[in-house]
C-alpha cells in the first residue's frame, strides 16, 4: 500500500476497474469472433432448425385435428435436421 494524499490506497484498487474492463473487453471480443465462426459455418443449417421450430409453435397455436399430422411431419423434419 502506499500512502496519497493522507489516504492509504492499494495499487491493484486503482487499476482493478480497468483491468477488468480489459479482462470483459477481451472475452466480449472472442464471444463475436466465435458467433461469426459459428454463423459461417452452421449458420444455414440453424436457419433451417430455426424455421421449422416457428413452423411447430404456429402450428400448435392453430391447432386442430387437421394441424396434428402437420406437427408431426415437422417434427419428423425436425428430427432429420439435429441427426445431420
Amino acid at each position: 500500500m502506499s500512502e496519497e494524499n493522507g489516504e492509504c490506497t492499494s495499487r491493484g484498487m486503482q487499476h482493478g476497474p480497468w483491468v477488468w474492463s480489459a479482462y470483459r473487453a477481451y472475452n466480449e471480443l472472442l464471444r463475436e469472433k466465435m458467433k461469426k465462426r459459428f454463423e459461417a459455418q452452421e449458420g444455414p443449417w440453424m436457419d433451417r432448425v430455426a424455421d421449422l421450430l416457428v413452423q411447430i409453435v404456429n402450428a400448435r397455436w392453430e391447432g386442430g385435428r387437421k394441424k396434428e399430422k402437420e406437427e408431426e411431419e415437422l417434427f419428423d423434419q425436425l428430427e432429420q435436421l439435429l441427426n445431420e
